[in-house]
């Protein structure tokens, strides 16, 4: 099951990465080329990044889902902080 579990972060590391590296406003305020993604596209990508812990909600692995979960926010300061680096350089 751990294996499920750090599979599921790593999913949701890329999706994260996505979501940030696409965020129209994190896009303006930087000065950045393009409009970013779409409601829609963001909306999508939400919905994927919260599937593996509605998966592991409804299998009753309560300690999977708030690994993931705990992964997931971590993982999310991590990305924003990364790149509000990477924009101001």
């Amino acid at each position: 099951m751990t294996a499920l579990t750090l599979a599921a972060i790593a999913f949701s590391t890329i999706i994260i990465v996505l979501l940030c590296s696409g965020d129209p406003k994190r896009r303006r305020s930087a000065r950045l080329d393009g409009a970013g993604q779409s409601t829609g596209t963001r909306r999508l990508l939400v919905a994927l990044l919260c599937l593996p812990g509605l998966g592991f909600a409804l299998i009753g692995d309560a300690a999977a889902f708030l690994m993931w979960l705990g992964a997931c926010a971590a993982i999310g300061w991590l990305v924003a902080m990364w790149f509000s680096r990477v924009g101001t350089a």
